[in-house]
């Protein structure tokens, strides 16, 4: 039986499952992530090395993943381009949703894995990590591809033959969708994400050691995460829910979030004393959770939704320089230093640069709102304008008095949408 191709964009129904399943997936992969700091106090006690060298094992880790697609990439490369596909008008909200469970991971995680390295050690403690992981599995499962008419557009426009007569190298150029290298937008917005990279991953790995540094315990730095964790999912929810109102374009709302989470790391060495430290994790948490369902339904609006899967597969490969740099160079000042002001200092000076370089991207300077979204208009809404339509003109008739029947011409969708526009 052949597959039936919707129409329009779903905008929910199996959409949610979906979400569902990026926000499992974000749980476990960035919940470890962000939570992994806990490991690094005990991985420069254990190993006696420097903590430039210690940050390569996370930074590597991130890095490979990203590039290669290997690891975690595999799921969430496909769960994130599922959202895109199965959302148009609420897509920032689904986004925003689906990536709450970074916020819940962070919470749970931090304490609960400073807790399996003080009963297993750090080995036992990856052991049970690893096992966590597997549920991964279950995320996959739970992703069903969706056919679009754009990517029908695509797969029969002209000049374009079937796989089987190129080349390998014309065949490896279209599925990693290597054209998008020539596209200059695109090219903006992987080297801003690249300078957030390069800063945004700093206080994962280094703010739990920063804060043992300063004289607070183990238990008190983790818990530090942990609300960065909530304000996170906190600020997932309101930039979805915000973006979706369209009532700034979306380069506009990720220029706002990207600078207040390069001002909130710069604040970072101000922090003193326990509750002012609280307050700045918490403004980081709530501006970096912010930033990230941003960027994600930003990349759709700039390829196009037919090229998601590659735009987003080329973007976690190109950003991975700025996931592989970050730690180390920050681990580098911190040994240079004797401690983490210039660290994160630099990891702001990052961000404020990616807000700048999005500037770069079409629409940035322009002053104006963007309307909301429109969308095909279905077969219900179609006969309730020609209703109207019809009765227009008989009231037309009527007023004329004449027994003449007025035509009626039914208006074209299309220029139903251009009056639309004139007058938004």
């Amino acid at each position: 039986m052949a597959t039936r191709i919707p129409d329009e964009v779903p905008d929910g129904g199996w959409g949610w499952v979906i979400v569902l399943s990026a926000f499992l997936m974000s749980a476990l992969v960035f919940g470890v992530i962000r939570s992994f700091g806990v490991f690094f106090v005990a991985f420069v006690e254990y190993f006696s090395e420097a903590s430039s060298t210690v940050s390569w094992i996370t930074s590597t880790a991130i890095a490979i993943q990203q590039f290669s697609s290997f690891g975690w990439a595999l799921v969430f490369t496909p769960s994130v381009a599922a959202v895109s596909r199965y959302f148009n008008k609420r897509r920032t909200l689904a986004m925003g949703m689906a990536f709450t469970g970074v916020g819940i991971g962070s919470f749970v995680f931090s304490p609960l894995f400073q807790y399996l390295i003080d009963e297993y050690m750090w080995r036992g403690a990856l052991l049970v990590i690893a096992g966590m992981m597997l549920n991964l599995m279950v995320c996959g499962a739970l992703i069903r591809p969706l056919t679009l008419k754009e990517d029908l557009v695509r797969a029969t426009a002209p000049g374009e033959g079937s796989l089987c007569c190129q080349g390998a190298r014309n065949v490896i150029f279209d599925l990693l969708d290597l054209s998008l290298l020539r596209h200059w937008p695109f090219l903006t917005l992987v080297l801003s994400v690249t300078l957030i990279n390069a800063g945004y991953f700093v206080p994962y790995v280094h703010f739990v050691a920063h804060a043992q540094s300063i004289g607070f315990d183990e238990y008190q730095a983790a818990f530090l995460m942990s609300v960065a964790g909530v304000m996170d999912l906190i600020g997932r929810l309101l930039s979805g829910w915000f973006s979706d109102l369209r009532k700034m374009r979306l380069v506009h709302i990720l220029i706002l979030w990207t600078m207040l989470t390069g001002l909130s790391l710069l604040a970072i060495p101000l922090g003193h004393t326990y509750p002012v430290l609280m307050l700045i994790g918490m403004a980081y948490g709530f501006c970096a959770g912010a930033l990230t369902p941003v960027v994600f339904s930003l990349l759709p609006e700039i390829v196009g939704i037919g090229r998601i899967y590659g735009a987003l597969g080329l973007l976690q490969m190109l950003e991975s320089v700025g996931g592989l740099l970050g730690a180390p160079i920050s681990g580098w000042l911190r040994d240079a230093t004797g401690n983490y002001t210039a660290s994160f200092v630099v990891a702001g000076t990052f961000l404020l640069l990616s807000s700048l370089v999005l500037i770069g991207i079409p629409g940035a300077l322009s002053c104006s709102c963007l309307p909301p979204a429109r969308h095909p208009q279905t077969k219900n809404a179609k006969e309730e304008e020609e209703e109207e339509e019809e009765e227009e003109c008989k009231s037309m008739a009527d007023s004329n008095g004449s027994g003449l029947e007025v035509q009626c011409v039914p208006i074209e969708p299309s220029s139903i949408a251009c009056r639309n526009t004139v007058v938004a």
